[in-house]
């Protein structure tokens, strides 16, 4: 079992008592220690400018933070920037308020393999995937909570803050998305990725993540499956965003061709700098009995995250690269998905990304940004 402890993200409470309350644990304890953001210093005490590495036109001590999801608000960046999480994923915000799928939102998965791996486009995937509140060791959850958002006048001067929190060589990166409602054509549908991309830039953000990886196309459809209308999309946002570097996070994408299709529709056409992926992998979730595990209308499935999805998330890493290499593109690679430890950080590094996040892992080891620090001493 995993030990009995605080996690950053009460998963026992609602979303909006962790919006109000949180973070908790040693995330929580941070918030009390004032100081200028930079935590895991160096053996020397320093923080070694000199090691700092390029990301996007912006230096950074290390490419490895928390994506976005698990940092609701500006009190949970800064609770990040300060247990050394220098990248830090501002929860995806909407052009609206929107609001939370019903509590729960998390539960443990366990997958039937051994690895505790979900393989896209097995059966098991649509068979159902147990799911309780056993939390087990690797661990791996569900994320089932609809893109919850703010209104603008709310997220605006609460992004701003966050962005003025991080220290000498970190990073706050606000996640956006579009949001499609049932009067929407197309081109509102575009208009509204293009306003909210506005209201973020008007923050002071120095880049932004697009989330293309979640249902916005309505019931469990994702926006990134229609790589043509990803292009328009970008190119839109891109034109009122100008120079600030795109960064758009995509599901588990199964084929080579598919995957080319959207690099040809966005990175080769200069709209976008930089791919997230993973997100998490769709499963049907059931209890012990066979039955729903998460309540409510629409919930029979939920994106998986944790160790069940890192062979997914590597494969994708190992790809991108790959096509990054033959296509002669220039763009960055955040790898996402199932990073528990610092040898998750190093094997993605290995595959090819250029900046590494973890969600699940960050979630249940509040150290692991120092873990990670600490390779290079």
């Amino acid at each position: 079992m995993v030990r009995d402890f605080a996690p950053l993200y009460d998963v026992n409470a609602s979303y909006e008592d962790n919006y109000e309350h949180g973070p908790f644990g040693a995330f929580g304890e941070a918030l009390e220690h004032e100081g200028d953001g930079v935590a895991a210093p160096s053996a020397d005490g320093q923080s070694n400018e000199d090691r700092f590495q390029s990301f996007l036109g912006n230096m950074v001590r290390e490419p490895f933070g928390i994506p976005a999801g698990p940092l609701l608000n500006e009190r949970f960046a800064t609770a990040a920037f300060r247990m050394g999480f220098d990248l830090a994923v501002y929860k995806t915000v909407r052009s609206r308020q929107w609001g939370c799928n019903p509590f729960p939102n998390v539960l443990s998965v366990h997958p039937k393999n051994k690895s505790g791996f979900l393989v896209p486009g097995n059966a098991e995937l649509d068979e159902g995937v147990l799911a309780d509140t056993h939390y087990e060791s690797p661990v791996s959850i569900s994320n089932s909570f609809g893109v919850p958002s703010r209104d603008p006048d709310v997220w605006q001067p609460d992004m701003h803050k966050a962005i003025g929190q991080a220290g000498r060589g970190q990073l706050l990166i606000p996640s956006f998305q579009g949001s499609r409602t049932p009067e929407m054509d197309t081109q509102a549908y575009i208009a509204d990725h293009v306003l909210t991309a506005k209201l973020v830039a008007e923050t002071g953000a120095s880049l932004m993540e697009m989330n293309t990886s979640c249902p916005n196309e309505g019931h469990n459809r994702l926006l990134c499956h229609d790589p043509r209308l990803v292009g328009e999309i970008t190119d839109a946002v891109k034109r009122e965003i100008g120079d600030l570097p795109l960064i758009i996070k995509l599901a588990y994408i199964p084929t080579d061709e598919a995957l080319e299709s959207m690099l040809r529709n966005t990175v080769a056409r200069g709209s976008v700098q930089g791919i997230a992926a993973i997100n998490t992998i769709s499963a049907k979730l059931v209890d012990a009995q066979g039955g729903q595990a998460l309540p409510g209308e629409g919930r029979e499935r939920s994106g998986v995250c944790g160790n069940a999805i890192r062979q997914a998330g590597l494969d994708m890493v190992r790809r991108l690269a790959a096509l990054r290499e033959r296509m002669d593109l220039n763009f960055a690679i955040i790898g996402v998905g199932g990073v528990l430890s610092a040898q998750d950080y190093v094997s993605y590094r290995q595959s090819g990304a250029d900046a590494v996040m973890s969600a699940t892992g960050a979630m249940w080891n509040a150290r692991l940004a120092q873990e990670i620090h600490a390779l290079k001493q």
